[in-house]
């Protein structure tokens, strides 16, 4: 996931996929609060055909074979190559991370979460968390990322799941005016001590100042099981990852679901 845990998490065998994360800011926008740009906008014609000849379509590996993904996998050519020779930012969308599996997972599962709910998918990455809840029937879909390249992938993933794609936006809000939704998303997020503590606090606003409901993705990572948070956290669902999972991020071997309640 862009904005997920970075490549660590990975296979030591990969070679873009060996890049730590980078102190980046974060890709959140409230829906109409600053400029967002629509699909058409993250279309441009020379990386959408950079990823479709660096990336694999599957849909195998994961927790949702009903979605159709581009990933980088051991078939593509950057998975072996040295991370310098990746000409563009740390690709952190062409990896489906755990977190985000589950929470796809359970939309897909329980479609009455989302069905015609307003929904925000925070560091959306490849999409697949925002594609569950559009195939699910949420009524509006804000997917956000820092990277503009990940807005290019989230389109071309809408495209190979038959779906009209969704806005895409490039902010970090958590210093900005709360949207209201009346559901936040986020997997993979808590990989940080001090981005922890600044989610926290800004779920916790969002909580109080329009009820909004926020499920979380994580497979157990140290900074979010010994997290605070934990306090007010209910858990809904746990999967076990598939065997490709587990081998790409360290042998984790489950993923769950939680629902915040401040």
């Amino acid at each position: 996931m862009a904005l997920c845990p970075g490549w660590r998490a990975c296979s030591n065998r990969c070679g873009v996929l060996r890049k730590a994360v980078s102190s980046t800011g974060l890709a959140w926008i409230p829906w109409g609060h600053c400029p967002w740009r629509g699909t058409g906008s993250f279309m441009d014609p020379e990386m959408k055909a950079f990823l479709e000849e660096h990336t694999e379509v599957t849909r195998s590996g994961s927790l949702t074979p009903e979605i159709q993904l581009r990933l980088l996998t051991p078939r593509c050519k950057f998975w072996w190559e040295k991370a310098d020779l990746w000409p563009h930012s740390d690709p952190y969308w062409a990896i489906y991370w755990p977190g985000g599996q589950a929470l796809s997972r359970y939309l897909l599962d329980n479609p009455d979460i989302v069905r015609g709910r307003s929904v925000l998918d925070i560091g959306s990455g490849c999409g697949a968390t925002a594609i569950a809840a559009k195939m699910s029937g949420a009524f509006r879909i804000l997917a956000n990322d820092i990277d503009p390249i990940a807005g290019v992938a989230i389109t071309l993933n809408c495209e190979l799941n038959r779906l009209d794609p969704f806005p895409v936006l490039t902010k970090n809000i958590l210093d900005l005016e709360q949207g209201k939704w009346d559901l936040v998303l986020l997997g993979d997020m808590f990989y940080d001590e001090d981005l922890a503590d600044s989610l926290h606090q800004w779920l916790k606003n969002c909580f109080q100042a329009h009820r909004t409901q926020v499920l979380i993705g994580d497979p157990g990572r140290p900074q979010f099981s010994g997290h605070r948070i934990q306090h007010h956290l209910l858990k809904v669902a746990e999967y076990s990852l598939p065997e490709p999972t587990r081998q790409e991020n360290n042998g984790l071997t489950t993923s769950a679901v939680w629902d915040f309640q401040p």
